[in-house]
């Protein structure tokens, strides 16, 4: 890869969507029949009828590969951002978030069609987050807004499986793999929700074994990717299909694997956690900001369980500390107490 070329550490691709957040009760949902701890796909009017019935307490740019790219720029890494937003107030607030966390977000704003998507995330005292999502314009993101020179200058290029919900994303992600490997970038894949694993197995599998060189998910994606009920037997399946594949199991921390070699690491003990929004999103974005800067992918996921840690505390998937600052004062810490 040639690194002079390059203005970009990591480009991302995804779903612009804008995050509603709130708290409610478990009876909440048993009682609306709202399926609890995962991503469901609503249309305009059952996201309207739920938001009726909530009490938003916030509203922030989110998006699964937006929300890391987010976090890499609060690392200091440089960024773009590719999706579809509508010409509205969520469309406005959208760019101008991603603008002030210094990500470039240049692709063209609808002017007709579905209004900027959102995701309304209910969160419940368990601090669970079930997520249900209108995903509007996000769904009019097409190969043509796959800017060429963005992916030719950036190192890595970064795919969310959330995109496979639209065929107008699936098929501005297959432009994006394509594009990268023209020019000889590294493709980088999240698996977004088991949920979503199901719908798709056979073509993700395909694709990931035809374009994706570093994979993300968590541990029970990546059992029903495989269709295996041990974790084990999962991961030994994923080492022929990628370089590396970066796995989340919760509490237990994550594992990464690198052809035969596991390496484990325990997740970072956090006292009071809040919101598990974004945990899995701002993980990758440590776990990229150490490969970025050419650490040990041990220390690749040291960083990213670091990052996970301070998004669990508060409410919402964007940092509220400067996660640079934040690493180097816990790595800092570390080195001295080794």
């Amino acid at each position: 890869m040639n690194e002079e070329s390059t203005i970009y550490d990591v480009v991302g691709v995804g779903n612009a969507i804008v995050d509603v957040l709130g708290k409610v009760s478990d009876r909440f949902l048993v009682e609306r029949k709202l399926k609890k701890g995962s991503m469901t796909l609503v249309d305009a009017k059952t996201a309207g009828l739920i938001y009726e019935d909530m009490d938003p307490e916030r509203e922030v740019s989110g998006g699964s590969v937006a929300n890391t790219v987010a976090g890499l720029a609060s690392l200091g890494d440089d960024c773009a951002f590719i999706g579809k937003v509508y010409d509205d107030e969520f469309g406005q607030n959208f760019r101008r978030d991603i603008g002030a966390a210094g990500i470039d977000f240049d692709t063209p704003p609808l002017k007709k069609g579905p209004a900027t998507g959102r995701s309304i995330v209910l969160i419940t005292p368990d601090a669970e987050r079930s997520m249900f999502t209108y995903l509007g314009a996000a769904t009019r993101l097409s190969p043509e807004d796959i800017d060429e020179n963005i992916i030719k200058v950036s190192r890595y290029v970064f795919l969310e499986g959330y995109l496979w919900d639209s065929e107008g994303g699936k098929q501005a992600l297959l432009r994006a793999a394509e594009l990268a490997h023209k020019h000889n970038r590294k493709v980088v894949f999240t698996l977004s929700d088991a949920s979503c694993v199901v719908a798709h197995r056979s073509e993700l599998m395909k694709f990931l074994q035809d374009y994706v060189d570093v994979l993300f998910g968590n541990e029970s994606e990546v059992k029903v990717l495989f269709e295996e009920d041990d974790f084990v037997n999962a991961l030994d399946k994923i080492k022929t299909m990628v370089e590396i594949a970066a796995i989340t199991c919760n509490a237990r921390g994550s594992v990464v694997v690198n052809g035969r070699i596991k390496t484990f690491v325990e997740a970072e003990n956090v006292r009071d956690v809040v919101d598990t929004t974004g945990a899995g999103d701002l993980y990758a974005a440590g776990f990229m900001h150490g490969l970025v800067n050419g650490k040990t992918l041990g220390m690749c996921a040291m960083i990213g369980g670091i990052v996970a840690g301070e998004i669990i505390t508060h409410y919402g998937a964007r940092p509220e500390v400067s996660l640079r600052g934040l690493i180097r004062k816990r790595l800092m810490a570390y080195t001295q107490n080794v």
